[in-house]
């Protein structure tokens, strides 16, 4: 019966509701602007490890490697799409 039992995406579950409970402390706690988007981003990106590693089972096929590549060529996308637009949009660089 214990082969059975889910264990790890319970604990997956009840990490994914303290990383809640940390990042919902960011407003009751009335933190300042810096350090609660600092709390906020590295709960967020913890968050979506924990969901991609436990419940989507991205490690648990022979191509983990191509996943994870993929995942993190789309991650450094992103943050360049962002920061580049920042970069023209905010900071006056064209």
């Amino acid at each position: 019966m214990k082969e059975l039992f889910p264990i790890k995406q319970v604990n997956g579950f009840v990490f994914s509701l303290l990383l809640t409970i940390v990042a919902l402390s960011v407003y009751f706690f009335d933190m300042s602007f810096q350090l609660g988007m600092t709390i906020l981003l590295v709960t967020a990106f913890i968050q979506a490890g924990v969901q991609l590693i436990i419940f989507m089972h991205a490690g648990e096929s022979e191509d983990k490697g191509t996943i994870y590549t993929s995942t993190i060529y789309g991650v450094v996308i992103a943050l360049f799409t962002v920061f580049g637009s920042l970069l023209a949009m905010v900071w006056g660089y064209m």
